[in-house]
């Protein structure tokens, strides 16, 4: 039988793939996808120690490779279900039953995007889900943030220290997020305010060009010339097979702390769909580490 089965091959869930597999565990992933999460579609990445140049695809293969040349098996297979009975989890996929006294929920959580038709074809070419990490990319160049919560307001502060003009567009006159944040972003001479508006479309040949807006009140349409596009409308976790199985908050992040450890024996979570702060690779890669070792720690002491 397995000791561990890990749902998800993103960051987090090869992380603890390495983690798991060297501590002597016999480790399934389970992924419905590719392997590698979110971070594929990103063309370079510059900001995992280490290794300063690199693309999303030749990370996310270089974690796998190490994951399966320690012992890791992996099933490319999508989740139905998961139960606990006994101490065991059962997991029922597409194509069959897996059972361990162990598991780890590394699922990740999608950015929501704004459903435009070329937003795809722009993504990693000029449209972001991350200012933290892509921001560099655009230093000196005109960008736009979307968004009105907390995060969009703390994306236009970072960008406006690296870009040449931010647009911040909302679709709605007042800011869902901080007040403060809101009267710090007013102090930057390079952050433009493009309110009750929301972007149309998006404009470009083999990378962004421009952002269409329109103002929901008056009707206006006003064509941005931006380089970046940054999206920053919520984040979607991928929890709800598993969301019977422990304690979720409002907005359905699995509850576990920096342990990874959530309200049921033997279930971590690891990664972008766990209750967290910062959600970057770095971080991602830190709680599959973490999860790992929970759980080798925990099947020690059954």
């Amino acid at each position: 039988m397995l000791d561990l089965i890990i749902v998800g091959a993103g960051t987090a869930g090869l992380s603890a793939a390495i983690y798991a597999t060297r501590a002597g565990l016999s480790t399934l992933v389970i992924e419905r996808a590719m392997y590698g999460g979110q971070i594929t579609v990103s063309p370079e990445v510059d900001n995992y120690p280490g290794i300063p140049h690199t693309s999303g695809a030749e990370l996310a293969q270089g974690m796998y490779q190490q994951a399966e040349d320690l012992g890791a098996q992996f099933a490319f297979e999508t989740v139905e279900s998961v139960e606990e009975e006994g101490g065991l989890y059962t997991v029922r996929t597409d194509a069959g039953t897996h059972t361990a006294p162990a598991l780890i929920l590394a699922t990740g959580a999608q950015n929501r995007p704004l459903g435009l038709a070329e937003e795809q074809r722009f993504t990693g070419r000029g449209v972001s889900y991350c200012a933290t990490c892509d921001g560099m990319f655009f230093k000196g160049r005109p960008v736009a943030v979307v968004g009105g919560g907390n995060t969009a307001l703390e994306d236009a502060e970072v960008l406006a220290g690296i870009c040449s003009t931010v647009y911040l567009v909302h679709r709605r006159d007042q800011f869902r997020g901080e007040h403060a944040q809101v009267e710090r972003l007013r102090t930057h001479a390079n952050v433009e305010f493009v309110l009750d508006s929301v972007v149309t479309a998006l404009e470009g040949e083999d990378k962004l060009q421009a952002a269409v807006v329109e103002n929901r009140k008056t009707g206006e349409v006003r064509r941005l010339e931006v380089d970046g596009l940054f999206v920053a409308v919520g984040q979607i976790p991928q929890n709800q097979p598993f969301a019977h199985l422990a304690e979720t908050d409002a907005q359905g992040y699995l509850k576990a702390g920096e342990d990874c450890r959530t309200s049921r024996p033997g279930l971590f979570a690891a990664g972008d769909g766990r209750t967290k702060t910062v959600r970057q690779l770095v971080t991602a890669a830190a709680d599959g580490a973490v999860a790992a070792l929970g759980a080798a720690e925990y099947l020690r002491s059954r």
